[in-house]
């Protein structure tokens, strides 16, 4: 019956919203990617996640990523997601954080040179087409462009991890960025051999935030305009404030 609607069409007439409740309701689920299996198997996968239909078939370099496939891979992130009892806006970050490897060029595979902005920007569409509610396409978004850069983090100097505290909101957002993590924890064992692997990223950028966010920020702010700054000047040794206090809470060079 379902392999009869995908090629009557009739699954491209469902409404946007039913497609969302589903696939919400599927994703929290014990296991997944058996949803998606079936989903694969009639037909429906590629009339309604096209993006993510792609990714089966779609190699990666095997020192990084044993299982190879990308279409395997999304779906033991997504597997860990529901082990690690994640929410469903990690679930869907889970589910969309690779969407730009279906789109790499064949000639560089197995590499995929600049994926986390071709995944955001399908992302965008997906959500848009799905009409995802908010909070969970801000936090798949920002999972999908900064994954990698979260990944490499314990080798950031101080600037660095600061730029990327503050790409992510996470000092006006810490509850989102313990989030952000979560689906990053879950992209990092969600691999062959990996599953019960740690993940030393995690503290280590909740360290990083919580020596920024102890800045006393009114008392800096009052001493800049004191001394004449004024707009723009006063976020850079806002910015400098907290590049130092990481560097210090952490033990790291400020630059590198």
């Amino acid at each position: 019956i379902m392999r009869e609607m995908v090629v009557s069409g009739e699954v491209d007439h469902l409404v946007p919203e039913r497609v969302w409740q589903e696939l919400a309701k599927g994703l929290m689920e014990a296991t997944p990617s058996r949803m998606f299996a079936v989903l694969r198997d009639c037909g429906a996968l590629a009339r309604l996640l096209p993006e993510v239909d792609r990714l089966w078939g779609v190699a990666q370099r095997a020192d990084y990523h044993p299982e190879v496939d990308t279409g395997i891979h999304v779906m033991m992130v997504l597997d860990m997601s529901a082990r690690l009892q994640a929410p469903l806006p990690v679930r869907l970050a889970c589910l969309c954080h690779d969407l730009g490897k279906g789109t790499t060029p064949v000639d560089i595979l197995p590499r995929h040179l600049g994926h986390e902005q071709r995944s955001a920007t399908l992302l965008q569409h997906l959500c848009q087409r799905l009409r995802v509610p908010t909070v969970c396409r801000e936090l798949a978004e920002v999972v999908a462009r900064e994954h990698s850069n979260i990944h490499r983090a314990s080798g950031l100097s101080a600037a660095a991890l600061v730029r990327l505290l503050e790409r992510c909101d996470a000092l006006r957002k810490p509850d989102r960025f313990s989030q952000i993590l979560l689906a990053c924890e879950c992209d990092a064992r969600g691999r062959l051999g990996y599953f019960d692997s740690s993940y030393p990223q995690g503290p280590h950028l909740q360290a990083a935030l919580a020596a920024a966010r102890s800045i006393d920020t009114a008392q800096i702010a009052a001493h800049a305009m004191a001394g004449g700054a004024k707009g723009t000047q006063i976020a850079e040794i806002m910015h400098a404030a907290r590049v130092a206090a990481v560097a210090s809470a952490l033990t790291l060079p400020q630059n590198a």
